[in-house]
């Protein structure tokens, strides 16, 4: 990929973030400003590959949402955790911290012989954490070389769901496939959008499951 490459996504992150302004300011608001290009330099060298360009583009326009005030298990969900699950985008030292957590857990797994490369649970260390919720779970970004390469899943590591969720092809899938969800009121997978005043009195994001 290249970096024109990064078209498609600035185009559904814009309609996503402006959603978000319109009608969740709060969420908006808790969106940090760009990581600093010696910081997404920094993340890059301790994984030891690149960035998806997609998601450095992402980083590049905002460091993640910042962390909640209230405590954990609190609902609703503090400000900020606008993705399906109450995920909250991450920033370079969530990815960094929760990457070292998904090497260990893949070498676990490898150990077992439960697991091989071709599963996601096999190649944990190629993935790459873009949002975290408060219940144990992640959202990650596959970086693995081949028809995986850009992949997003979900996987609920707390509860032991290691087969993982596919959310989407590539972030720009991703972002698209929420602006039209949250623009329309349809379904995201099985995730359908609201809104819900936070404590502040502003409107603020939350996906309710439909089965």
């Amino acid at each position: 990929m290249t970096p024109g490459d990064t078209a498609a996504f600035d185009h559904e992150w814009a309609r996503f973030e402006s959603w978000l302004s319109a009608h969740s300011p709060a969420d908006r608001a808790a969106l940090r400003g760009p990581a600093a290009p010696e910081g997404i330099a920094a993340l890059e060298s301790r994984l030891g590959f690149a960035l998806h360009p997609e998601l450095r583009r992402l980083l590049e326009l905002h460091d993640g949402a910042a962390h909640p005030v209230a405590p954990p298990g609190s609902s609703p969900l503090p400000a900020g955790a606008f993705l399906p699950l109450g995920h909250r985008l991450s920033g370079l030292d969530d990815i960094a911290m929760m990457h070292k957590i998904l090497v260990e857990v893949g070498e676990d797994l490898i150990e077992t012989g439960l697991w091989n490369d071709e599963d996601v649970a096999g190649h944990l260390h190629m993935c790459v954490p873009i949002a975290l919720p408060n219940d144990g779970g992640v959202a990650f970004v596959d970086h693995r070389p081949g028809p995986s390469y850009g992949h997003v899943y979900e996987m609920g590591i707390g509860s032991g769901d290691l087969d993982g969720t596919l959310w989407a092809t590539g972030p720009a899938e991703l972002f698209r496939s929420l602006a039209d969800s949250l623009e329309t009121g349809s379904l995201f997978l099985y995730y359908r959008p609201s809104t819900y005043a936070g404590g502040s009195g502003h409107q603020c994001v939350e996906w309710d499951i439909e089965h």
